[in-house]
């Protein structure tokens, strides 16, 4: 029954293209790299753990790494840059989190070129701007894009609303765009390289206390998770050998501002739950999401940055 609304999305999405193609619109362009890790599905496929592991691994090389996002579920989204001790109800909450990991510049802004610039401006020794999604976002030229695929693949092929294709497949990225497929699942999409994740085996609540996961196996405990999936998250939980009591699955990027917890159990969360939860119960625990990249996807972007830095007269050795 919504199949004919998705003419609306295919006659959308041409018009918008269209409208750069021809300069009606204006596309910015920065005199840094640009790494987009998004995705063509609708809901969450992983991409901020991957966002911080490419951070932490450029970091590793030297560079001087910055990241923008967009600050969902906290109203107009100004440009505004996010520290450590930012509110996720400004911040937002995945933000807040990469911030709170990777120790970069991270803004954030509705208008990715404007925040990048910000960026730039604000931290003029940055090499590289990795932005945690917006692939669909033609305002910002970005020269490399990571796609990110769950098991979903692409459900039943159909654009939104009737299916969860924020664009057609196969999309038709920039010229000058190199696109790398990467999946987080156990499926892989096409030629798509596979992302290994894992909970971490050390949880950390608000107070800097870390703890063992098996330290909870044989006692009931209670578990948050506003995230796209948080099935995902009570499973892992089950499948390291913990009981849950109550699973409390509340939308992505829910608020949590008056959120309890029943019960007297240890309540155990997401990290991107955690940055919201901290200021009033510390002693929520967060359990850190592990993603490895693969070695191979790692080697490629390190040679596009390399040679896209020479481009811009930068040096990244």
């Amino acid at each position: 029954m919504l199949w004919p609304l998705t003419l609306i999305s295919r006659v959308w999405l041409a018009l918008n293209a269209m409208a750069y193609a021809k300069g009606w619109r204006n596309t910015a362009h920065l005199p840094v790299p640009v790494l987009v890790v998004g995705n063509v599905l609708a809901g969450g496929t992983g991409k901020t753990p991957i966002v911080i592991s490419l951070v932490e691994h450029f970091k590793s090389l030297g560079l001087q790494v910055g990241v923008i996002a967009r600050a969902y579920g906290t109203g107009e989204e100004p440009v505004m840059e996010v520290s450590s001790i930012s509110l996720a109800a400004q911040a937002g909450d995945e933000p807040l989190l990469i911030k709170l990991r990777c120790a970069v510049p991270v803004f954030t802004g509705r208008q990715r070129a404007k925040a990048a610039q910000a960026l730039l401006q604000a931290y003029p020794q940055t090499q590289l701007i990795i932005s945690d999604d917006g692939l669909q976002h033609r305002a910002l030229h970005h020269d490399l894009a990571v796609c990110v695929f769950d098991d979903r693949g692409l459900g039943n092929g159909w654009l939104l609303p009737a299916g969860p294709l924020r664009e057609l497949w196969p999309r038709q990225p920039i010229t000058s765009t190199k696109q790398f497929l990467l999946h987080t699942g156990d499926k892989a999409f096409e030629q798509s390289l596979a992302a290994k994740r894992s909970l971490s085996q050390i949880a950390r609540n608000g107070r800097g206390e870390e703890r063992d996961l098996s330290s909870w196996q044989g006692q009931t405990i209670q578990a948050l998770a506003a995230i796209a999936r948080p099935a995902l998250f009570f499973s892992a939980l089950e499948q390291a050998g913990l009981q849950l009591k109550q699973k409390h699955a509340l939308p992505d990027h829910a608020a949590l501002d008056n959120w309890l917890p029943v019960g007297h159990e240890p309540l155990l969360c997401t990290e991107k739950d955690a940055v919201k939860l901290w200021p009033r119960l510390p002693s929520a625990w967060a359990v850190p999401l592990v993603c490895e990249l693969p070695p191979k996807l790692l080697q490629q972007l390190s040679a596009e940055v390399q040679r896209l830095s020479l481009l811009h007269g930068q040096k990244t050795t």
